[in-house]
């Protein structure tokens, strides 16, 4: 991948679906959207696990890796992974969910397994979830991807900082962290902070930008105000340059998520999304 491709991740060309809904799944098919995101310029392109079990019945896992190539789509990025670290029945489901990624992972040549963090922010041990999450990252290594953690400044994983000691302390190579400038932002962390990151630990990076104030909750404005890249308040030129410092090529990462988007047909949301990243990175 080279620093001029882009990654339409997975909310950018959903549709009327939401990570506060209780069905989180597109109401739009898998080809609507990866020919939306193929014509708008997307080289990448990421998928909900929800969308790829219907995807996978409506298509088959081969079906599913040919409509990428025909939209030209080289990238794929699998998500989202929770409770990776806990046990019991929330473990349970939680290690259906990961078989289930791991063999599409393999059957699509996916490149990235993106999971999550405790959004309840209960007490955790850093040396309990190093080990899960260095496990985690040899497996999704043994079917060729990297795994990326994404923090959010409501988890446990509040800052890039945060992120970054419990990858360094699982020391797998193939485990780094989901930056999402919307989550470094809304922490108050600096473009300076993002570029003595190890570029080795950068599995993949996010654009969006959004309004200088925060109405309701981190999650409510996140999941309904984010704004299009360059229609905001995001210092975004300055965190581009922080994070190709610190060594990122590539791709470029595009989440919008907001209701402004959600109502648009998904080939003007996607071409929007494209064009106003593509102008800030080029």
């Amino acid at each position: 991948m080279t620093a001029d491709e882009f990654l339409a991740t997975c909310w950018t060309t959903a549709g009327d679906a939401a990570p506060d809904q209780d069905d989180q799944r597109s109401p739009l098919s898998l080809r609507e959207r990866a020919e939306a995101a193929g014509d708008a310029g997307f080289t990448g392109f990421g998928l909900l696990y929800a969308d790829l079990v219907e995807a996978e019945r409506a298509y088959g896992l081969a079906g599913i890796r040919s409509l990428f190539e025909d939209n030209g789509i080289s990238h794929i990025e699998l998500e989202l992974l929770t409770d990776w670290w806990a046990d019991g029945p929330r473990r349970a489901a939680s290690d259906a969910v990961r078989s289930g990624l791991l063999s599409a992972i393999e059957a699509l040549g996916a490149r990235t397994l993106k999971i999550g963090p405790d959004v309840a922010d209960e007490p955790w041990d850093l040396d309990t979830w190093a080990e899960e999450f260095a496990t985690l990252a040899a497996q999704a290594d043994g079917v060729g991807a990297r795994l990326g953690i994404e923090f959010l400044p409501w988890s446990n994983l509040k800052t890039v900082h945060d992120g970054l000691r419990l990858v360094e302390t699982a020391g797998h190579p193939a485990g780094g962290l989901i930056i999402d400038v919307w989550h470094t932002e809304r922490a108050h962390t600096p473009p300076a902070d993002l570029a003595v990151v190890p570029g080795s630990r950068i599995v993949g990076v996010e654009l969006n930008d959004a309004d200088s104030e925060v109405v309701g909750t981190l999650f409510e404005d996140t999941v309904r105000r984010r704004r299009l890249c360059g229609e905001g308040s995001f210092d975004l030129p300055g965190i581009i340059t922080a994070l190709r410092t610190a060594g990122w090529t590539g791709p470029w990462g595009v989440e919008i998520l907001s209701d402004t988007h959600r109502a648009l047909p998904v080939r003007e949301a996607a071409a929007a999304a494209y064009r106003t990243a593509a102008t800030l990175v080029r």
